[in-house]
């Protein structure tokens, strides 16, 4: 059915745009996944840029849905406004950006939606404010990359909004010149960057923006502009590119002496605008590709390190990090050794895990782990899962849920996974030290089904527990608890109500090693007295021959103290 076109940017045609540009990256996702080799050859920008305006159309489809049922209830037709459509795009791309580039396209949603957005006599619903909604969107882009680099999808950006500002007309005018003008900065991109004149490509993010800006045509015109071509200047066959890609940029990275940070961070922050400014200067001094953008206090954080727990800590420094995400490139991995191997190449085997704190988020990930972070009270959905084990990009996944809550959660990811013809095994793990324990076994190395019966079996063999203080009063299975009780739980029962975290503690310990084990875990959650843990070994030590005891920090964990007894 053909497309009818807005005459002016209202909310309708905000919602229109996001629909479209949805579809444009859904048939282009595969292209600009192979064509993938700036900052990060990982073949995964098409995808990044997929699932961020996924998310900001589905916050768009949100609003509209909102107003009908409060139209309905008051038996009159409403739509949202301009500034509420807008908002929810910018907000629900700021929340589901994921990769480099989609975090930057967050950022031109995010700034064009400040100029629709804005209050004022003026109105920025024609071509004129569709000029300085495109202006201000690559302009505030460029200002959230710490180093910003010709050739990329701030090149783009920049020459669309260029190309905007010297048109005069409607917003179908404007928005064809934004398209034309990007369109030929991403023909150039080949000559000023080296890496995708050597591998014969054009930018994969800004080959991805031309694709919402075509969108964006559509929306104002009804018509569909012609495509672009992912050499810049001669269509090829799409996996002819992907292999020229590979052969290209693993000579390219094999002549470097040096290869990149060894880990992707990105994660949600809740911070004051000056803390911000001091998270990005520590950031920018730990690794590349630094994106933070976001304001009125959030923010969506992207860099590239060698030291995860060093991202996070600075994110916990400046505010509330949450949504974290760790990605290991990989042993082998492009970025990390120089390109020895091609860059869409799938690993065999990963492990996906949900994690509850940020502390064991590093340790999950320095075990070669891809992480989700679980906030009390913010459990992952089966959405943030799969996507979990699409980064882990590889041919076998075991899934390690790490919470008993998880169990339906985590089934219906496998089960998606599946679908997209990844083999997954989940090891229904209700604890993160059952969790450690069956990582600590892994051997990627072993046919599938033996390591993941490895695994199994070690996770069933710990005993787990944690202490945490009652919110409100409750009957529990060892009696009744008031708001501020130490609660001790093992096997995820109440066993223990006391008014001490290190008496509580050593009760429960006790109470687990009666059955024996040769090692006890300790996790301790930033709210955890200093003392429980020199005072849990010494016990152990002083009372239990043989037994190891082995200590973590957790962060912001949820419980004060988990427990594992192997």
């Amino acid at each position: 059915m053909a497309q009818v076109p807005q005459t002016f940017f209202d909310a309708l045609a905000v919602r229109t745009w996001c629909g479209l540009a949805l579809e444009a990256l859904g048939r282009a996702r595969e292209e600009i996944d192979a064509i993938n080799v700036y900052p990060v050859a990982d073949g995964d920008t098409g995808t990044n840029l997929y699932l961020t305006v996924e998310s900001a159309a589905g916050a768009v489809e949100a609003v509209f849905a909102g107003h009908e049922v409060d139209a309905g209830a008051a038996g009159a037709a409403g739509k949202p406004s301009l500034a509420d459509a807008a908002r929810a795009m910018a907000h629900g791309a700021l929340i589901g950006a994921q990769g480099n580039s989609g975090t930057i396209l967050a950022q031109l949603l995010r700034g064009m939606a400040q100029v629709l957005a804005a209050e004022g006599e003026t109105s920025h619903t024609d071509g004129s404010g569709l000029r300085l909604a495109l202006r201000h969107a690559a302009d505030s882009a460029r200002q959230a990359v710490a180093h910003p680099v010709e050739g990329t999808v701030l090149s783009v950006a920049s020459a669309a909004a260029d190309a905007a500002m010297g048109t005069e007309g409607d917003c179908g005018a404007v928005a064809r010149a934004a398209y034309e003008g990007a369109r030929a900065a991403l023909a150039a991109t080949p000559g000023q960057l080296a890496v995708l004149g050597r591998a014969g490509v054009v930018d994969a993010g800004g080959r991805g923006l031309v694709a919402v800006l075509a969108a964006l045509v559509e929306t104002f015109t009804g018509e569909v502009p012609a495509a672009v071509a992912p050499s810049g200047g001669h269509a090829r066959v799409q996996r002819d590119t992907a292999a020229a890609v590979s052969t290209l940029v693993a000579e390219d990275c094999a002549s470097s002496p040096e290869g990149g940070p060894a880990f992707e961070v990105i994660y949600l922050l809740e911070a004051e605008d000056a803390a911000v400014d001091r998270l990005r200067a520590r950031l920018d001094a730990l690794g590349d590709s630094l994106v933070v953008v976001g304001g009125d206090g959030l923010w969506n954080v992207h860099v590239h390190v060698d030291d995860a727990g060093a991202a996070v800590e600075a994110g916990v420094e400046a505010g509330r990090p949450y949504r974290i995400r760790i990605t290991h490139f990989g042993v082998g991995d492009v970025h990390t050794t120089g390109g020895q191997r091609p860059p869409r190449e799938q690993v065999q085997r990963a492990v996906v895990a949900v994690v509850p704190g940020e502390g064991l988020a590093g340790l999950y990930t320095e075990a070669g782990a891809t992480t989700v972070l679980a906030r009390p009270g913010e459990p992952p959905a089966s959405g943030e899962l799969v996507d979990a084990v699409r980064r882990a990009h590889a041919r076998e996944v075991v899934l390690l849920p790490n919470d008993a809550d998880l169990r339906h959660t985590a089934a219906a990811a496998a089960e998606q996974a599946r679908a997209e013809g990844i083999r997954v095994a989940l090891i229904p793990t209700r604890s993160a030290v059952q969790g450690i324990a069956a990582l600590a076994v892994h051997e990627p190395e072993r046919r599938f089904d033996e390591d993941v019966v490895s695994m199994t079996s070690a996770a069933g063999a710990t005993r787990y527990a944690e202490v945490a203080v009652a919110e409100r009063q409750s009957w529990t299975m060892a009696g009744i608890c008031q708001a501020g009780d130490v609660l001790g739980l093992i096997d995820g029962d109440v066993a223990v109500i006391g008014s001490d975290v290190t008496l509580t503690a050593e009760t429960v310990l006790d109470r687990m090693l009666q059955a024996g084990g040769e090692l006890v875990t300790l996790v301790l959650g930033d709210e955890a007295p200093d003392s429980v843990a020199e005072r849990l070994e010494t016990r152990v030590r002083e009372s239990y021959l043989a037994v190891d005891t082995v200590v973590y920090r957790g962060g912001r964990q949820g419980a004060l103290l988990l427990i594992g007894v192997e």
